[in-house]
């Protein structure tokens, strides 16, 4: 049922990478490179089942092109999983193995950092090939994106906050954060230097602990986030938390966030619109890492990329405008935007097929 499965998504390509001796089982999904080659992270998540992965990044790589083209990048959209437990099947191998069935796809699919990875695993990954970004500085790269992550997502709060209160007085309202992970825990970070009121709740309560003793923020239960009597709901985490079963509990008017897929269906975001909730469509929130990334490919520069994120800000207002003015959740004006400038360009240009464009420049390559 592949084929009918990626038609029914709108992919182009899907690649099931397997070496035996390195323990290797992974997938590649490449969705859309009308923008350009397919920019996407590698993702290592014990999931259960194939089915569940395929699942995974079929809907996570459809996401990056939707993310990429909001964010004016001349990119497509792509994603990786591996299948295995980041905290023990990690190995040189693996990601070297990895790296090779990238290379072999001459720069169709630019892999970078996601869950469960961190930059020394995309180091073994750049041994093998040179569509990587988010390596360390060290080669020309930009590291960690988690950190313009979490500040892009300041923008697209403010934004939010703008929007709703006509002000972009980050403190003078609270939060209740779920996750503090890398972005998490970097955007705690950005709110407490606004010297906001921050709730947190994270499945690793070490990292609570953290955010309690460091940052003064107050922790609660991972079911209890949704209780919490805040003005804003930020998933930080993994998607689905806006359900059925939580939408009722969350009282905050503004939902704004940088974990991905926070709607677990269409019809959440219906849902929220027609309460007045203003939900801040993910993947327009949580663009900075992904364009942090995207400046290897001609040379990073920080600056240049500080400068990027505020442009988060402007296309959340561009999104909430359309929502208003045309009468339809954020969430619809977002794919609005995003299908309609894929639809500009590809009367330009046809897909991206590999080994055109891709620069890199500024790379060095040790031993």
């Amino acid at each position: 049922m592949i084929f009918e499965t990626i038609a029914n998504t709108g992919h182009e390509e899907v690649v099931f990478c397997h070496n035996k001796d390195a323990g290797l089982k992974a997938i590649i999904a490449i969705h859309n490179t009308v923008l350009g080659p397919a920019l996407g992270g590698l993702r290592m998540w014990p999931y259960k089942t194939e089915q569940e992965a395929v699942n995974d990044v079929l809907r996570l790589s459809r996401g990056m092109t939707f993310k990429n083209a909001v964010a004016g990048l001349n990119l497509g959209g792509g994603k990786a999983v591996i299948i295995g437990d980041p905290s023990k099947d990690k190995s040189e191998a693996l990601f070297r193995a990895f790296g090779r069935f990238v290379n072999s796809l001459n720069g169709r699919y630019i892999t970078a950092e996601d869950v469960g990875i961190d930059v020394n695993d995309m180091e073994y990954v750049f041994r093998e090939t040179e569509y990587v970004t988010g390596v360390h500085q060290v080669h020309g790269g930009s590291g960690d994106p988690s950190p313009f992550t979490a500040y892009g997502s300041l923008q697209g709060l403010m934004a939010a906050l703008q929007f709703k209160h006509g002000n972009e007085d980050v403190g003078k309202y609270s939060y209740a954060v779920q996750g503090a992970g890398h972005v998490g825990g970097e955007f705690i970070k950005l709110l407490r230097e606004q010297g906001a009121k921050v709730f947190v709740t994270d499945i690793n309560k070490e990292a609570v602990q953290r955010c309690v003793d460091e940052l003064g923020c107050e922790a609660v239960g991972l079911d209890e986030i949704y209780d919490v009597d805040a003005d804003v709901y930020s998933p930080c985490a993994l998607g689905g938390t806006l359900n059925e079963q939580t939408i009722d509990r969350i009282k905050a008017k503004i939902i704004c966030g940088p974990a991905n897929n926070q709607l677990a269906t269409d019809a959440i975001g219906d849902e929220l619109n027609r309460r007045g909730v203003l939900y801040a469509p993910d993947y327009a929130v949580n663009a900075g890492g992904v364009m942090n990334v995207s400046l290897e490919i001609d040379g990073y520069n920080r600056e240049r990329a500080m400068r990027m994120m505020r442009t988060i800000y402007y296309n959340l207002g561009r999104i909430f405008e359309i929502s208003k003015t045309e009468n339809i959740p954020t969430y619809k004006a977002a794919d609005r935007l995003a299908e309609e400038r894929i639809s500009a360009i590809g009367k330009l240009k046809l897909s991206h097929m590999g080994n055109g464009g891709t620069r890199f420049q500024g790379r060095m390559r040790g031993q």
